[in-house]
């Protein structure tokens, strides 16, 4: 199989379990809105909000250096998944304590301190099942994290139906998480012992320094980078109360969901460009410049739709009481399109042995971030995140060009070009969404697609070399 059919064929199973888990996801955050408000949803995203960001604490970048250097020599893999499970046993001893340090500190009532720790607990059952689901994506075994992610869904949009049909209350709902997360804990260790082998232990504390100093940085990018992706809730519910975040966070989930995109490409490609690195710079280079093409082609247009259609999405999913989330998605969709268009830059960082890079830009924004939050949210509120979370993303984006062209991999004028055709075929697909928005939303959406998609074609926003990229993969 080909590199470009092997990445083809991850990417379409993890596409179509990403596509799958949003869908169901999809119905899972709508029936949690609707059932438990803004005030319950708004708990329930401080909890994860909370867990999102220490739950760092109990990975460190640990699994990150495990798909990276896996993909490279195999023969390592019973040292790193036993060494790694004695670190993250101390590690979680961390974050526990330091999650309730926070809770404290704080001072949350009694619901959302239960809801924070039993979601503490999701977190750290599915940091164990992360050490082989990263032996997974190192063998390029998508279909095996595919399985995990499809079956979660199902187990939460269950407990979901679950709770609302017997009138539970808002700690139930946390419970489905910690439910969810052990049988898929259950689920990785079967197929780990069904299709790999059972692990043997080979420990070697010498092996542990040496790795974690590795690890760190992006152990340290991933926290800072959940810092300013979720420290805004948190802040919300400090300065402005519970209800604030659950608009807030209802706009934010739907970011979350359009983030599948640039998560399934760097899931299957992270592997094929570590390899790349030490095999052939010139097929990494060529690997990268796609992932940003494609990544923007897909990016821009979800962009422009999501802030023209957000009235119409906001009522259809959550319901009226929801309509302040409607300018916070407008806002918040640009800071996907830039993660779109940022993501190719991070993980040529990554595989090159930048990370530490790549780290100093994160924690710079994050700085930036908390800073203006702080200074803004008194007196702007939600709208203020909002617009603090696009010009942090804006930041990490010409700060990671400006380092990868130092690098050499710089944008080159057939990358300005293809983003320019992107704007121009996205600008046709505006207009038309513009004169014919009393059209039904889902209807609306299609053509708009079709629109979109035939002017780039037209316009030539794909060239010969991607028609040969593509005919590779389906083997002509």
């Amino acid at each position: 199989m080909t590199t470009a059919r092997r990445i083809a064929k991850n990417t379409i199973v993890l596409f179509i379990a990403q596509i799958t888990s949003y869908l169901l996801g999809f119905f899972i955050t709508m029936y949690t809105a609707r059932y438990l408000g803004v005030a319950g949803f708004g708990i329930i995203s401080i909890g994860i909000s909370i867990t999102g960001i220490y739950g760092v604490f109990a990975d460190m970048g640990l699994s990150t250096l495990i798909i990276r250097d896996i993909a490279r020599d195999k023969t390592f893999t019973n040292k790193y998944i036993t060494n790694i499970a004695i670190i993250r046993v101390l590690l979680v001893i961390l974050m526990v304590a330091l999650v309730a340090t926070t809770v404290n500190l704080i001072g949350y009532n009694q619901v959302t301190t239960n809801v924070i720790y039993l979601l503490t607990l999701s977190t750290i059952i599915t940091a164990f099942g992360s050490i082989l689901t990263s032996v997974f994506q190192a063998n390029e075994k998508m279909e095996y994290l595919s399985i995990n992610i499809v079956f979660n869904s199902v187990l939460m949009l269950a407990g979901t139906l679950i709770g609302i049909y017997y009138h539970f209350n808002v700690i139930y709902f946390a419970s489905v998480y910690v439910f969810s997360s052990s049988i898929i804990l259950v689920q990785t260790l079967l197929i780990y012992f069904w299709k790999f082998s059972i692990p043997k232990i080979e420990f070697d504390r010498s092996f542990w320094k040496p790795k974690i100093k590795e690890a760190w940085p992006f152990g340290v990018t991933a926290l800072f980078m959940n810092i300013y992706f979720l420290i805004d809730s948190v802040l919300l519910s400090i300065m402005v109360g519970t209800t604030v975040v659950g608009w807030y966070s209802a706009a934010y989930k739907l970011i979350v969901v359009l983030l599948f995109v640039p998560i399934v490409l760097n899931v299957v490609t992270f592997p094929v460009m570590s390899k790349f690195y030490v095999t052939s710079k010139e097929s990494l280079r060529l690997a990268y410049e796609k992932y940003f093409k494609y990544a923007t082609i897909i990016g821009i247009p979800i962009g422009v739709g999501t802030t023209l259609l957000a009235d119409k999405i906001i009522p259809l999913i959550y319901g009226t009481q929801f309509i302040p989330s409607v300018i916070a998605l407008q806002i918040l969709v640009w800071s996907a399109v830039l993660i779109f268009m940022s993501s190719a830059f991070a993980r040529l960082l990554e595989v090159t042995n930048k990370q530490l890079v790549l780290t100093k830009i994160t924690v710079f924004n994050a700085v930036i971030n908390i800073i203006l939050n702080i200074l803004l949210i008194p007196k702007y509120s939600y709208i203020a995140a909002s617009f603090v979370t696009v010009f942090t993303e804006l930041s990490s984006l010409l700060l990671l060009i400006k380092v990868v062209s130092s690098m050499g991999y710089q944008l080159s004028g057939k990358d300005l070009s293809a983003i320019t055709k992107v704007v121009v075929a996205s600008s046709v697909m505006a207009v038309f969404i513009i004169f014919l928005k009393n059209w039904n939303l889902f209807l609306l959406i299609l053509t708009s697609t079709i629109i979109y998609t035939i002017t780039l074609f037209l316009i030539k926003g794909l060239d010969d070399e991607d028609i040969k990229i593509f005919r590779s993969i389906l083997g002509k």
